[in-house]
């Protein structure tokens, strides 16, 4: 896979909405096109629910789905392990890969998705390119899509209420608007299943590349475990 834009263009599709935003979607739809026909739809379907009049309304949509109160995170490395030490062995080594790579990581952290998808599009290394797409970012984002899953969010609505006692107003849009970045998320998917035929059993069986360390802890702690239980 010598050319990797698809990745970097993407990657402005995950960043909170700026002026110009439904012009950078139609720039990578129009990119899918012809190029990922699943990807494309899937985008379409996002563009379409898409208040383009109201970047307002499009900062909120950004902000319900990844920031406060939230159907899940950008961050590829908490939705995998949470608060569980692995994430740092993880951001350590995308760290120094972006680092190799010369992409500045802003004021984000390294498995951020955009900042991991313009890894993707500049790294050498096949195999670390690999890893990041099957035992990394494939695995998220199933994880993620299915947090806009109806049940999902009927109950993650009843734990905030119950907790803080209130839910954040829904911005003054269609109905279906309100989960319109699971297609977005979709449409990467869809990007990533064509580029690398993506199946969602990801084994990791490496020993010593960029996830070995986390394989290896992986690997004790099953042990460990059916030890305990012989």
């Amino acid at each position: 896979m010598a050319h990797r834009i698809q990745y970097k263009l993407l990657a402005p599709l995950f960043e909170y909405p700026q002026a110009g935003f439904p012009e950078s979607v139609r720039e990578i739809k129009e990119y899918l096109d012809g190029r990922y026909a699943d990807a494309a739809t899937e985008l379409g379907r996002f563009s379409d629910l898409l208040p383009v009049a109201d970047l307002e309304a499009m900062q909120e949509l950004f902000t319900r789905s990844f920031d406060v109160q939230a159907a899940t995170t950008l961050d590829v490395g908490y939705v995998l392990f949470g608060d569980d030490y692995k994430r740092g062995i993880l951001l350590a080594n995308l760290n120094r890969e972006h680092r190799t790579a010369n992409i500045d990581t802003g004021t984000e952290l390294g498995d951020y998705i955009p900042n991991l998808l313009r890894l993707m599009a500049a790294i050498e290394d096949e195999e670390v390119l690999h890893d990041l797409a099957y035992a990394i970012l494939g695995p998220a984002l199933l994880e993620m899509i299915g947090e806009f899953s109806t049940e999902r969010i009927e109950k993650r609505n009843k734990k905030y209420e119950k907790h803080y006692k209130t839910l954040i107003e829904t911005p003054a849009v269609a109905t279906d608007a309100v989960t319109l970045y699971q297609f977005a998320l979709k449409s990467l998917y869809a990007v990533l299943k064509q580029d690398f035929a993506l199946i969602e059993s990801m084994p990791l069986q490496r020993s010593n590349d960029f996830l070995g360390s986390v394989t290896r802890e992986n690997q004790i702690e099953e042990t460990a475990a059916a030890q305990s239980t012989a």
